[in-house]
């Protein structure tokens, strides 16, 4: 018989950004008990990771933080380049797993916060909440019981969309010979790499000293490379245009985030609530996904703790409408991808368009930054959405765990 635990308030399944922060919401609002089911060390527990957002004053994670920038920079195809200054806001970095230990310490100071290292298979419903049917670290079967239960596990395979591309990049932490970069500037896209025949490629350059960053290859187009190809990419960009010279590679990274008009449910039992990119937090038009995760897990616990619905959305539905536009247009190549961007940041007050980015426009901005992209290819699109078909991706858009 498998073990069981009592119930509590809430069960988190997943330890990851998502579940870590909706568990350190959870206990600071007053939620009685919560448990977070955490696979233990193995295939399970993805690689470490690195999170980007934009902030201004101090954060809730700043003790994580590993850099940030006050000046971001965009280069054009044609090597023309754009530095903005987002004041007040700040462009942050966190790695997973410093982000991991510091939320664990915080929930360690709370008797009702518990990390059970578990691996989860089922999530079901049951009366009066839901329970987790999982096989213990020491291999025997166990079953966890909450009032709601909120899962932040990958999908497997992505809901029916009319659009669905794929930001697939791989990342070289490189520590150079000489001195060749600014600390105070990230680079935010770098369009001086060859373009795939749909969506856009850039390069990305997060600087943490003078010789150290990570520097990335990143695509949006609807399949992934192979490592091998990722790697020629990175060589390229590193020897030929950013010209580092002598370097050693200390580690890398590699994902695939999906960008898509799907509709997430947020909602799959009675008890039973989907959070973080799971959940649709991931921005459709950008891949960002962590300052959504922290709205999302903010709004939930409110809810619980006022008596609301805790399935909150990520994203409006202005912002989800004007992401669908802008990925069909890509996709279609009615637009150019590093010239909508880069006219995008060359136009818009940088602060407005980073909020905008971020979900936080008004009306009327928005209509102010849609004056300045290409008005008749997006209003083409804009046109013909409401008819398009949602269709099931195909296998080779199926999400890698």
């Amino acid at each position: 018989m498998p073990e069981e635990l009592g119930q509590v308030e809430a069960v988190v399944v997943g330890g990851g950004a998502a579940g870590l922060s909706l568990a350190h919401c959870l206990t600071r609002s007053g939620t009685r008990a919560v448990t977070v089911v955490e696979a233990p060390d193995g295939p399970l527990r993805p690689a470490e990771r690195t999170w980007c957002y934009w902030d201004d004053g101090p954060g809730e994670f700043d003790e994580a933080v590993v850099a940030s920038w006050t000046r971001l920079r965009i280069t054009a195809a044609d090597g023309e380049s754009i530095t903005c200054d987002p004041t007040p806001l700040r462009y942050r970095m966190l790695r997973s797993g410093s982000f991991e230990e510091l939320v664990r310490s915080r929930l360690a100071q709370y008797p009702t916060a518990r990390i059970l290292r578990a691996t989860a298979h089922d999530v079901c419903d049951v009366g009066g909440g839901a329970e987790v049917h999982c096989t213990a670290a020491e291999g025997h079967p166990l079953t966890v019981r909450g009032r709601n239960v909120f899962d932040s596990r990958p999908l497997r395979r992505l809901p029916p969309a009319r659009t669905t591309l794929l930001q697939h990049f791989r990342g070289w932490f490189v520590h150079t010979a000489a001195a060749c970069f600014d600390p105070d500037v990230a680079d935010l896209m770098d369009f001086r790499v060859p373009q795939p025949a749909r969506g856009l490629a850039f390069g990305y350059v997060l600087p943490l000293a003078p010789d150290r960053a990570l520097v990335e290859y990143t695509e949006f187009s609807r399949t992934p490379l192979s490592t091998a190809a990722y790697e020629t990419a990175l060589r390229h960009y590193t020897d030929d245009v950013l010209r580092l010279g002598p370097f050693r590679v200390e580690t890398a990274e590699q994902g695939v985030i999906p960008m898509t008009d799907a509709r997430f449910p947020r909602r799959t039992g009675q008890a039973v609530f989907r959070i973080g990119a799971a959940g649709g937090a991931t921005r459709p038009a950008t891949g960002y996904t962590f300052a959504a995760v922290q709205r999302q897990s903010r709004a939930i616990a409110a809810a619980l703790r006022d008596g609301g619905e805790p399935a909150p959305r990520p994203h409006g539905r202005r912002a989800l409408a004007m992401d669908a536009v802008v990925l069909r247009a890509l996709d279609t190549g009615r637009i150019d991808g590093p010239r909508f961007f880069t006219d995008l940041f060359r136009r818009t007050p940088t602060e407005r368009l980073l909020r905008f980015l971020d979900g936080g426009s008004t009306p009327w901005e928005e209509f102010g930054i849609g004056l300045r992209t290409p008005v008749i290819p997006m209003l083409r699109t804009a046109a013909e959405l409401p008819f398009l078909r949602r269709r099931t991706p195909s296998p080779s858009e199926e999400l890698h765990r």
